[in-house]
Protein backbone atom coordinates (compact mmCIF):
# COMPACT_ATOMS: atom_id res chain seq x y z
CA UNK A 1 0.00 0.00 0.00
CA UNK A 2 1.18 3.44 -0.99
CA UNK A 3 1.70 5.65 1.46
CA UNK A 4 2.71 9.27 1.59
CA UNK A 5 3.94 11.44 4.47
CA UNK A 6 5.03 15.18 5.63
CA UNK A 7 8.43 14.80 7.70
CA UNK A 8 10.18 18.16 9.36
CA UNK A 9 13.40 18.00 10.29
CA UNK A 10 15.17 16.15 7.30
CA UNK A 11 18.17 18.00 6.60
CA UNK A 12 20.97 15.95 5.29
CA UNK A 13 21.60 12.24 4.00
CA UNK A 14 21.80 10.79 7.18
CA UNK A 15 18.46 11.80 8.48
CA UNK A 16 17.16 10.16 4.73
CA UNK A 17 19.12 6.94 6.09
CA UNK A 18 17.57 6.98 9.46
CA UNK A 19 14.13 7.81 8.52
CA UNK A 20 14.44 4.75 5.70
CA UNK A 21 16.04 2.81 8.33
CA UNK A 22 13.54 3.42 10.42
CA UNK A 23 10.62 2.29 8.16
CA UNK A 24 13.03 -1.13 7.25
CA UNK A 25 13.44 -2.56 10.85
CA UNK A 26 9.25 -1.99 10.78
CA UNK A 27 8.91 -3.79 7.27
CA UNK A 28 11.91 -5.01 5.33
CA UNK A 29 10.50 -5.54 2.29
CA UNK A 30 9.05 -1.64 2.17
CA UNK A 31 9.76 0.86 -0.43
CA UNK A 32 11.07 4.16 0.60
CA UNK A 33 11.44 7.43 -1.83
CA UNK A 34 12.30 10.89 0.49
CA UNK A 35 12.31 14.03 -1.21
CA UNK A 36 14.36 15.62 1.50
CA UNK A 37 13.60 19.45 0.13
CA UNK A 38 9.70 18.69 0.38
CA UNK A 39 10.17 16.53 3.19
CA UNK A 40 8.06 14.47 1.26
CA UNK A 41 8.51 10.53 2.24
CA UNK A 42 6.51 8.21 0.05
CA UNK A 43 6.29 4.21 1.66
CA UNK A 44 4.88 1.66 -0.02
CA UNK A 45 4.41 -0.64 2.80
CA UNK A 46 1.68 -3.54 4.03
CA UNK A 47 2.24 -1.82 7.82
CA UNK A 48 -0.55 0.45 9.18
CA UNK A 49 0.50 4.35 8.57
CA UNK A 50 0.29 5.04 12.56
CA UNK A 51 2.98 2.41 12.84
CA UNK A 52 5.25 3.96 10.07
CA UNK A 53 4.81 7.37 11.13
CA UNK A 54 5.45 6.25 15.08
CA UNK A 55 8.95 4.71 13.56
CA UNK A 56 9.77 7.90 11.67
CA UNK A 57 8.86 9.67 14.87
CA UNK A 58 11.09 7.61 17.23
CA UNK A 59 13.95 8.99 14.92
CA UNK A 60 13.55 12.48 16.17
CA UNK A 61 11.59 13.55 13.22
CA UNK A 62 8.26 15.22 13.22
CA UNK A 63 5.22 13.64 10.82
CA UNK A 64 2.97 16.48 9.89
CA UNK A 65 -0.87 15.07 10.04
Amino acid sequence: MNQSFNVQGMTCGHCERAVTQAVKTLDPQATVNIDRATGKVDVDSSQPREAIAAAIAEEGYTVAP
